[in-house]
């Protein structure tokens, strides 16, 4: 049963427009702008593929996330549990009939984008949670059922994505749903528990981890084990960052990305070619965009009235927050390389577009924040 204050029924269209963020749509478009130019800088200073394609996916999914803003908070609440399902109905079809590539079969190929649904489950696990947890009285959160139930919901999507192989966004969607299971009010005692019992396990679930994976951190604490070969793309992202001094070598200047040493500068590691072009300044100037954008997001969860929204953007705020921190920390050599893209700056359709679909939620929150969800 949804409840609605006058003023939500009485609104306008242009009082829609008036209503909406648009010091969170600015910091979108800002990323938007830098992340086209240094996709145009990681193909030499050419209009290639990757900068076009960039270009046209944000484009298309920027206007998705306006469309998506002006969409009622009932919709989002009530078709989350159905989205969650064809998100998992999703991953299940990718891991038995996806495409394969670089031996993991994570995609599904619908011509147009190559869907990786493992991606929208970072977003639609959040949905999910905060539609449990919505109108749930304090008592009741930390009762068995309601204990059980999220761990099942979580497990299934997580089982399904670690057998990909793709143990990065298996972690980050875990990360994602345990900050929303935290912000529910469960009690911390069951946190440090779990904790408890996943050190111990680490052996357990280490032993199952593909050679590759396990490479990856050994080559983490030594890179320079195996420089030409499991540790070259970190050294030589930290080269490409180092090198990059405080003001940086210039736009379309950079020696580790036009001299190809530095691999996939398009994707994951495309803060490394920033902060080679723009040094210490562009990053720092790089971060208090992320920080403004998160800002607002949490703020916007503030001034809701209803809890689903509220939970959606604290959870969401602090999930990319997550990102951006494994990202950066990944590609300055302080995580092992787990394939986490910079939220809008790293190329890939399936990130842009989920990143996207949760902003369209959070601005929604936003204009329809005095909406009261019963």
């Amino acid at each position: 049963m949804f409840k609605e204050t006058s003023y939500t029924n009485r609104l306008t269209f242009f009082q829609k427009i008036r209503s909406i963020d648009l010091i969170l749509i600015f910091c979108v478009l800002i990323l938007g702008g830098i992340s086209t130019f240094a996709m145009y800088s990681s193909e030499g200073g050419q209009m290639l593929y990757y900068t076009k394609s960039h270009l046209l996916r944000f484009s298309v999914f920027f206007v998705l996330m306006i469309f998506l803003s002006f969409t009622r908070l009932k919709f989002f609440h009530s078709i989350s549990y159905f989205l969650y399902f064809i998100v998992l109905l999703l991953l299940l079809y990718a891991s038995v009939y996806g495409v394969t590539v670089s031996g993991s079969q994570r995609w599904i190929n619908l011509y147009f984008i190559n869907l990786q649904p493992s991606e929208l489950m970072k977003i639609v696990i959040i949905l999910c949670f905060a539609k449990f947890y919505h109108r749930m009285q304090i008592d009741n959160v930390n009762s068995f059922r309601n204990l059980i139930v999220p761990i099942i919901i979580l497990i299934m999507p997580m089982f399904l994505v670690i057998s990909q192989p793709d143990l990065g966004t298996t972690i980050l969607i875990a990360l994602s749903g345990i900050v929303v299971i935290w912000l529910s009010g469960v009690n911390i005692k069951y946190f440090i528990s779990s904790f408890i019992v996943l050190v111990i396990a680490t052996p357990f679930f280490i032993s199952f981890l593909k050679p590759y994976q396990k490479l990856r951190i050994l080559t983490f604490f030594d890179s320079e084990k195996d420089p030409l070969g499991a540790g070259y793309q970190i050294i030589q992202s930290k080269i490409a960052v180092g090198s990059g001094g405080f003001s940086g070598k210039g736009f379309l200047q950079g020696t580790q990305s036009y001299l190809e040493f530095l691999p996939e500068k398009h994707t994951d590691f495309i803060f490394t070619l920033f902060s080679e072009e723009f040094g210490f300044v562009g990053s720092i100037g790089l971060l208090l965009v992320y920080s403004i954008f998160i800002y607002r997001i949490i703020y916007i969860g503030s001034i809701s009235r209803n809890f689903f929204s509220k939970l959606f953007c604290y959870g969401y705020g602090s999930s990319i927050f997550i990102y951006i921190a494994v990202n950066m920390s990944m590609v300055l050599g302080l995580l092992p390389i787990v394939g986490s893209p910079l939220p809008i700056m790293s190329y890939g359709g399936s990130s842009m577009l989920a990143t996207m679909v949760g902003l369209g939620v959070v601005l929604s929150s936003k204009i329809y924040h005095r909406q009261i969800i019963a």
